[in-house]
C-alpha cells in the first residue's frame, strides 16, 4: 500500500510540473501575441514609433534621393524668376524671329511749308530807338569811407554799358531785365579829380551828362561828385566839413582902384564866396586843378585899420564845409600903381583880367604889357605885370 502512495505521489508531482510549464508556455504565448499587437497597431498609427533595427543599404539610397529631391525643389523655389524671365525672353524671340512677320515699310507725307517772309528786324529796331531817344544816365556815383567808387545807372534792358573815366573805357556792365546796372572797380582811385561818363553800345549812345569825382587825399569825408548837365551842375555826394588844408589863402591883393582881389586853393568845381567884415562881396568857382581867383570892389581902405576877409566854400547845396578868416592891418600904400601875379595851372588870361581889371575882355592889355604874342597860350609859374592904372579912370 505504502508502494501504490509513493506511486501516486510521483505522478501528481509531474503532473503538476506539467501544468505550470502549460502556463508559462499560454502566457509567453499571449504575451508574445500581445506585442506583435502592439507594435502591429504602432506600426498602423505611425506614432511613438522606434526604428528596431539599424538602417540597411536600401534604406540609405532612399534617404539620398529624399534629400536629393528635396535640394531641386529648394533651387526651383529659390530661381524661379530668373528662370521664368529667361523663359519669357527665349518665348519673345521664338515669336519675334518665326511668327512674327517683318514690318511694312510707312510712307511719311510731308506737307508742304511755305517760304518765310524776312521782316527788316533792323529797321524796325532803329525807328524804335530813334522814337524812344533813351540814353545811359547815373543814378549814383558815391566814394565809400574805405575809398572804393560804386557807379550805378540805367539804361535799356540786357544791354552792354561801358564806363569811361577821363575818356577811357575801364569797364563794361550788362544791364539787368530792368535796365540796372552797378560797376565797383576792384583797385581804389587815387586823390585827384575824374570826369566819368558812360557808353551804351548796340546801338551806340553815349550819355549826355557826365560825373565830375573829386577823390581828396584826406578821405571819402572830403570827397565829391558832381553830376554835370547842360543846365548846371548837381551834387551827388557832399563833402562834410573839411579839415584843414581843404580851403587856404594864398595871396591877397589890395589894388589902387579901391579892388580887392583874392587867391587860394580849394576842393574843384565847388563855389568859394568872399565877404570883408560880414558884408558879401561875390563868389567864383575852384578850378579842375583846385586853383580860384576872386575880385570884387571894396571901396577905400583906411591904413592902420583892422579888416576881416573871410572866405567860405560851399556844396551844391549852398551848405557850407569850410571857411578861413584872414585878420590884417592895412598898411599904407607904397604908391606903386602895377602888381604882380603867378600864373597857376589852369589860369586865362580873361579870368586874371577878371579878377583884377574888372573886365575879361582887358586882358589883350596885359598881353601887351607882358609882350605875349598869343593871348591863349600862357604857362604855369609865368609871372605877369598887371596894369592896373589902366583901369584907374573907369
Amino acid at each position: 500500500m505504502a508502494k501504490k502512495n509513493q506511486n501516486n505521489m510521483g505522478k501528481t508531482k509531474q503532473s503538476t510540473d506539467d501544468m505550470i510549464d502549460s502556463a508559462i508556455a499560454q502566457q509567453n504565448d499571449w504575451l508574445e501575441n500581445r506585442r506583435e499587437y502592439t507594435r502591429g497597431f504602432l506600426k498602423s498609427l505611425n506614432l511613438f514609433a522606434r526604428p528596431a533595427e539599424k538602417k540597411t543599404e536600401d534604406n540609405q539610397d532612399v534617404v539620398k534621393n529624399k534629400q536629393k529631391q528635396t535640394a531641386q525643389k529648394a533651387l526651383l523655389r529659390a530661381y524661379w524668376f530668373p528662370i521664368s524671365c529667361i523663359a519669357f525672353v527665349i518665348c519673345v524671340a521664338l515669336w519675334v524671329l518665326f511668327v512674327r512677320g517683318p514690318t511694312p515699310a510707312r510712307v511719311i507725307v510731308v506737307p508742304t511749308i511755305p517760304d518765310a517772309v524776312v521782316q527788316p528786324v533792323e529797321q524796325k529796331i532803329e525807328s524804335v530807338e530813334v522814337k524812344e531817344d533813351v540814353y545811359p544816365e547815373f543814378d549814383i556815383v558815391r566814394i565809400e569811407q574805405n575809398g572804393s567808387i560804386v557807379i550805378a545807372g540805367r539804361w535799356m534792358p540786357n544791354q552792354n554799358v561801358s564806363v569811361l573815366v577821363n575818356g577811357d573805357v575801364v569797364a563794361t556792365e550788362q544791364t539787368n531785365y530792368a535796365g540796372e546796372f552797378v560797376y565797383a572797380p576792384a583797385s581804389l582811385w587815387k586823390a585827384g579829380n575824374y570826369t566819368v561818363s558812360l557808353f551804351g553800345i548796340n546801338p551806340d549812345k553815349k550819355s549826355k551828362d557826365n560825373v565830375f569825382v573829386y577823390v581828396s587825399d584826406k578821405g571819402a569825408e572830403n570827397s565829391v561828385s558832381l553830376l554835370m548837365t547842360k543846365d548846371g551842375s548837381t551834387l551827388l555826394q557832399a563833402p562834410r566839413m573839411l579839415k584843414d588844408g581843404d580851403l587856404s589863402i594864398s595871396k591877397i591883393d589890395y589894388l589902387s582902384t579901391g579892388r580887392i582881389v583874392v587867391t587860394g586853393d580849394g576842393m574843384p568845381r565847388l563855389r568859394v564866396s568872399l565877404s570883408l567884415n560880414d558884408k558879401y562881396l561875390g563868389f567864383a568857382r575852384v578850378s579842375d586843378h583846385r586853383h580860384f581867383g576872386l575880385g570884387a570892389d571894396v571901396g577905400e581902405l583906411k591904413s592902420g585899420d583892422e579888416y576881416v576877409l573871410t572866405v567860405r566854400m560851399h556844396d551844391g547845396d549852398g551848405r557850407t564845409v569850410a571857411n578861413v578868416s584872414h585878420k590884417f592891418v592895412m598898411p599904407e600904400m607904397t604908391g606903386d600903381d602895377d602888381t604882380f601875379y603867378t600864373v597857376r595851372r589852369g589860369d586865362c588870361l580873361w579870368i586874371i583880367a577878371r579878377n583884377f581889371l574888372r573886365r575879361g575882355i582887358l586882358f589883350s592889355i596885359i598881353a601887351e604889357k607882358n609882350n605875349i604874342k598869343n593871348p591863349d597860350l600862357i604857362f604855369p609859374k609865368q609871372n605877369l605885370q598887371i596894369p592896373v592904372e589902366a583901369t584907374k579912370n573907369d
